[in-house]
C-alpha cells in the first residue's frame, strides 16, 4: 500500500490497520472533510453542453469518464470511494458495492452466465445462493450440481469441459466453518477454463485474499464485518477492472444500487476492521480451546483447531481463524434451546462479524420450517449451535458460557468418552 502523506512523500506500510484506515482514499477530500462526504444526491448537473459531451464522449471510450456520473443509479462518488477502499484491501483492480451480499451473488451470476451453461458448488454454501442457483437460474436453463465440501475428485468429475462456467464455495463455510483449498480449486477451473467465486465473509480480507490465490470473484457481505455494527446492508463483488466494470454496468440496469449513507457506514466500519478482527480472532480461538474440553460439548467446529478437517488448509491460506465458532451441545433441540436462553451476553439473533456476539440455534433459526430428519439430511444437527464472537471480553464470554452450560444435565462419563470416540 502505497500513500502520500501531507508533505506529499510517499510512504509503504502493510499492517492491516494501517490499511483499512488509509487505502483507496485521497488524503484532501471536498470541503477539506476528514471522512469521505455523503453525496445525497440522485442526479448529477452539467456546467454547459460541452461539458455533457466531454463526459460522454469520455464515458463511450472508456477513460473513466473523469470519476463521475449523470445519474445515481449508475454510481455515487461517496460509492465509489468506499469501493477504491475495498479494492485495495482485497488487493483488487476494482471492486462493486450493491445493496447486500445476495444482491451482490445474483447481479454476478445473471451477469456472467447464460441459458445451457452450468454451474458446479459445494454443498456448504450459503443456503440463499443455493436456493438462487438451483431453483431460479433453473428457470433459465442453467444447471447446477451440488458436490460434498471437500470432495476434489467429486468436484472435478463435476466438471463439464465446455458447459461448466462457474465454481462456487465460500470459506470458511456456514456453519462448519470449512475451508476450501484455493489452490487446489484454482487448478480444476483453470484446467477447465471456468471461472471461480468465492464468498469470504466469513475470513474477511483480514484473513484471507483469495484473489492472490488465483480466484477471480470475491464476494463479501459487507454487512457483516466490513460494516462491524450491524446497522448496515451492503455485498461486494472484487475482481479484475473489465469484469468489474461489466458488473457495474448490470447494476445500473437491475437498479440494484447502494446508497451513499449506507456505503458512509461501510467505509466507518472498515477503519477499525483490522482491530475487530485481530480481537474476535483471538477470542473466538480462546473460546473453541474452552469449549473442546468441556463435557458437556460433544464437538465444536473451528479451523484453528486441530480437530478441524481443514485445519491444515486454514493455516496454510489464512492469516486467522475468524470470529465464528459452531459446536455441539451435549443434548437434544430443547437442551440446546435451554442453553441459549442461559446465554447472557450474546443477543439471539442471526448474522455475524459486529461488535455485539450473537448466538443462535440454526435448526431453529434457518431451519426452522425443516423436519429434524429434513435438518439431518441437511448436515444440520437439533443441538448445533452458532456463536458469531463480538469485541467483548473473553474471560467474561467463558463465564457466560460456563453458568450456561452448567445447567445442562450431568451425563454419564461412559456416554461422553462414547461419543467422542465415535467422532
Amino acid at each position: 500500500m502505497t500513500y502520500q502523506n501531507g508533505n506529499g512523500n510517499k510512504r509503504n506500510h502493510s499492517g492491516n490497520s494501517t490499511r483499512a484506515v488509509h487505502v483507496g482514499t485521497s488524503r484532501r477530500k471536498a470541503h477539506n472533510s476528514l471522512t469521505t462526504p455523503i453525496i445525497q444526491s440522485a442526479t448529477y448537473t452539467f456546467e454547459n453542453t460541452a461539458d455533457l459531451i466531454d463526459f460522454m464522449e469520455s464515458k463511450t471510450w472508456g477513460d473513466g469518464a473523469h470519476g463521475r456520473e449523470e445519474y445515481g443509479r449508475y454510481g455515487n462518488p461517496t460509492v465509489m470511494a468506499v469501493e477504491d477502499r475495498l479494492a485495495e484491501l482485497e488487493g483488487a483492480e476494482d471492486a462493486a458495492l450493491y445493496s447486500s451480499g445476495m444482491a451482490a451473488i445474483t447481479t454476478l451470476l445473471l451477469t456472467v452466465l447464460k441459458s445451457g451453461q452450468h454451474i458446479v458448488m459445494t454443498d456448504d454454501v450459503y443456503r440463499r445462493t443455493r436456493q438462487f442457483c438451483t431453483t431460479i437460474l433453473g428457470k433459465f436453463g442453467i444447471e447446477t450440481s451440488v458436490v460434498a465440501v471437500g470432495d476434489y475428485d467429486a468436484l472435478e468429475a463435476a466438471v463439464e469441459k465446455g458447459r461448466t462456467r462457474f465454481i462456487i464455495s465460500e470459506t470458511p463455510t456456514n456453519p462448519y466453518l470449512r475451508v476450501a483449498d484455493l489452490e487446489r480449486l484454482v487448478k480444476i477451473a483453470k484446467k477447465n477454463r471456468c471461472l471461480t467465486m468465492i464468498d469470504t465473509t466469513f475470513a474477511t480480507p483480514i484473513n484471507l485474499r483469495p484473489l492472490e490465490w488465483g480466484i477471480d470473484f470475491v464476494i463479501h457481505s459487507a454487512t457483516k464485518y466490513l460494516g462491524g455494527h450491524n446497522d448496515v446492508m451492503a455485498g461486494v463483488i472484487c475482481g479484475n477492472a473489465a469484469r468489474i466494470k461489466a458488473l457495474k454496468d448490470a447494476r445500473g440496469v437491475y437498479g440494484n444500487v447502494l446508497d451513499p449513507h449506507a456505503a458512509f457506514l461501510i467505509e466507518r466500519g472498515i477503519k477499525t476492521l483490522g482491530l475487530r478482527v485481530k480481537q474476535q480472532n483471538k477470542t473466538a480461538y480462546q473460546v473453541a480451546k474452552y469449549l473442546e474440553a468441556h463435557p458437556k460439548i460433544d464437538r465444536v467446529y473451528y479451523p484453528g483447531l486441530a480437530s478441524h478437517p481443514d485445519h491444515e488448509i486454514a493455516t496454510k491460506q489464512m492469516t486467522g481463524f475468524g470470529g465464528v465458532v459452531s459446536f455441539e451441545v451435549a443434548g437434544d433441540l430443547q437442551t440446546t434451546g435451554d442453553f441459549i436462553d442461559r446465554m447472557q451476553i450474546p443477543y439471539i439473533a442471526p448474522s455475524l462479524g459486529g461488535v455485539e456476539s450473537l448466538i443462535e440455534q440454526p435448526a431453529l433459526m434457518s431451519f426452522y420450517e425443516k423436519t429434524t430428519q429434513e435438518r439431518l439430511e441437511l448436515g444440520i444437527n437439533d443441538n448445533l449451535v452458532r456463536f458469531a464472537i463480538g469485541i467483548e471480553d473473553v474471560d467474561d464470554i467463558i463465564d457466560d458460557l460456563e453458568q450456561a452450560l452448567a445447567g445442562i444435565p450431568e451425563r454419564a462419563l461412559s456416554d461422553i468418552w462414547e461419543i467422542r470416540f465415535r467422532l
